[in-house]
């Protein structure tokens, strides 16, 4: 098991980058620089390369509806030229109210997309022959009756440093992980929680397998949460600072019927918090919302407590088939902990 870590999308990312130099020297693997609706992501995972010399830097995510599927690929070409190697090239469909309401992109065949925008990417990297491709969402060269019929077969005018960059798949629905199993070197779930992976994800995790090329290895996968080590309510407490990011998600990244966050709780078992965490966030009750998450959901989607306990958690998340366990350290000296952690690996 490697370790990774989030560099968060709201707040000065600068001092999080200063942080990362410092934890890249203690065994730190991978940085996952997410986007959302704040600054873009590739920025800042340019500026994380100049600044580092061995951590992996890896995109969690880019959205898929936000970027053809030629310019992700030369993004993360240009990112794996810079870091001598080192990018990871995250991707997720995100949802409706971002895409459609930020970008102004119909949200539709996420599934299909995310399959072309993988297969696409492939084929851009290996440099094989011109790129064409014949999709249900994208036709390559744009056909004549589609536009000016002047679009050409190209390849990428530079020859990317390898031939296949590692991509992760942001997915939670049993389609999307399945495909994800299939097509993906890597996935990133959300709300992780290791005791209820299998009952949860188990048989789509399978059902993709079972149709995946062996060439791709195994599945990695990228989950974890807060990170704090201490004897005492004062660290237990620390945990509670999920509380309004889950809520955030579980209530309010999606509309009645359309959040995944929400379903994935219900399929956890919380159906009753669910429905209570997001009437009281589509009501404006946040701070109530977040005072209905579950302690056990809390608990469960971090790492935070006595030195035992943390380990047994290190420990659940490797038995759940975690390979990158990915924390955000907390309530310490973050390279301290990295490194605490890093020595039972």
């Amino acid at each position: 098991m490697r370790i990774s870590m989030p560099l968060q999308y709201a707040g000065d990312p600068k001092p999080a980058v200063d942080q990362i130099v410092e934890l890249e020297k203690v065994g730190l693997d991978t940085v996952w620089v997410a986007e959302a609706y704040g600054y873009d992501g590739p920025t800042f995972m340019g500026y994380i390369a100049a600044r580092t010399e061995t951590v992996r830097i890896g995109s969690a995510i880019l959205p898929l509806y936000t970027r053809t599927p030629a310019l992700i690929a030369q993004t993360a070409a240009g990112l794996d030229y810079l870091s001598d190697g080192r990018a990871v090239l995250g991707l997720g469909a995100s949802g409706p109210q971002v895409i459609e309401g930020w970008h102004g992109i119909p949200y539709i065949k996420p599934l299909a997309r995310t399959r072309e925008v993988v297969e696409i990417c492939r084929k851009v990297w290996a440099r094989e022959e011109p790129l064409t491709h014949d999709g249900t969402v994208f036709t390559l060269p744009l056909p004549v009756d589609q536009g000016t019929g002047l679009g050409k077969p190209l390849k990428i005018i530079n020859h990317p440093v390898r031939g296949s960059i590692p991509i992760y798949l942001a997915s939670l629905g049993e389609k999307n992980v399945r495909l994800t199993a299939e097509i993906a070197d890597g996935w990133l779930p959300h709300l992780f929680i290791p005791e209820k992976a299998d009952q949860v994800w188990g048989e789509s995790l399978a059902a993709g397998k079972a149709e995946r090329d062996p060439a791709l290895g195994e599945l990695e996968i990228s989950a974890g949460g807060l990170l704090a080590i201490g004897e005492g309510e004062e660290t237990r407490k620390l945990a509670d600072f999920t509380r309004p990011m889950i809520a955030l998600y579980v209530g309010g990244m999606g509309a009645k019927g359309k959040n995944f966050y929400n379903t994935l709780a219900r399929r956890y078992g919380y159906e009753e918090a669910a429905e209570q965490i997001q009437d009281l966030y589509l009501d404006g009750k946040k701070d109530e919302a977040a005072a209905a998450v579950p302690d056990e959901m809390v608990e469960l989607t971090n790492l935070v407590g006595p030195e035992s306990y943390v380990r047994e958690r290190v420990e659940a998340f490797c038995a759940a088939g975690v390979t990158h366990l990915n924390v955000t350290p907390v309530g310490g000296d973050p390279v301290k902990l990295i490194e605490k952690v890093k020595s039972w690996l």
